[in-house]
């Protein structure tokens, strides 16, 4: 059965060795199917994306080898589309706007000894999802920053028992209740991670979403909001992560060494995909 699968990377610096080994992983699953590969840069937040690195990722896939279907998807050309879930979602009463800073929300944990914690840590207590509607347009009105968060309890409910496929976990009970009220927007950030990526793959077709075994915890999420904006469910493999002579996955922020570095140093495509696993 050929695939349709997708490389996402941010264009918040130069690919390093992990982004490398993901993207010839979506590449040789489209391609080892006859289906279609496709390339998405998700540069939502403005204030990290430069167009320099945007560019330097086409060059490095193609310096690889790696070839993609069809026009590449921008996410900041794109916030309709977001603003459309976002609007079905606040329609069927599932949102509601966090005007809690990130200090307040820690000072509150601080006080509850017995806080819930899920993949990311300390799970948002909830302080705003109680605050009248009345309250909610004045602080709004008063030009406050805040989040949309979704109402996980209810959204849970109205979803009932969800499942979806990993080629390596197998059949996966859903449980996005463990990430508690994620936030899907910002006053100054149109969608978050979560939205855009499953709003992305649903429009583009991806059939098999290929990632790092990382982002496995934020599959739970993903697949309750497919669920409640009616969008089709892929299937996903999530791969293993690139590790550096330390055992630590490769991180941008560590300044993991670049395709683009490797490439100036004299590096052949060949060398840098068996470097990372990919021989031939």
């Amino acid at each position: 059965m050929s695939v349709v699968t997708r490389f996402a990377p941010s264009p918040t610096g130069y690919l390093h060795l992990g982004h490398a080994y993901a993207a010839l992983v979506a590449w040789r699953a489209a391609r080892d199917s006859g289906g279609r590969f496709l390339l998405r840069l998700e540069d939502i937040d403005r204030t990290r994306c430069r167009p320099e690195f945007a560019a330097a990722i086409g060059e490095d896939l193609a310096w690889l080898g790696l070839d993609w279907d069809g026009a590449v998807r921008v996410q900041s050309e794109h916030f309709a589309d977001y603003r459309a879930a976002l609007d079905r979602l606040d329609a069927a009463r599932l949102l509601y706007p966090c005007f809690c800073t990130r200090a307040a929300i820690k000072a509150e944990l601080a006080r509850s000894a017995a806080a819930p914690h899920g993949p990311d840590g300390a799970l948002y207590p909830g302080t705003c999802r109680a605050l009248a509607l009345s309250e909610r347009e004045r602080r709004i009105a008063a030009g406050e920053s805040f989040a949309l968060r979704l109402d996980m309890a209810e959204a849970v409910r109205r979803a009932g028992p969800l499942f979806w496929e990993d080629e390596h976990a197998g059949r996966v009970p859903a449980d996005p209740a463990s990430h508690g009220d994620v936030v899907l927007a910002r006053k100054e950030i149109p969608a978050s991670y979560h939205l855009a990526v499953t709003v992305d793959d649903a429009l583009q077709g991806v059939s098999l979403v290929t990632r790092g075994e990382d982002l496995f915890p934020a599959t739970h999420v993903h697949r309750l909001l497919q669920a409640l904006l009616g969008l089709p469910v892929p299937r996903w493999r999530h791969h293993r992560l690139v590790a550096d002579a330390e055992g630590r996955r490769l991180a941008k922020r560590d300044r993991a060494a670049t395709v683009r570095a490797l490439r100036e140093a004299g590096s052949s495509p060949a060398e840098l995909r068996a470097l990372v696993g990919f021989p031939g």
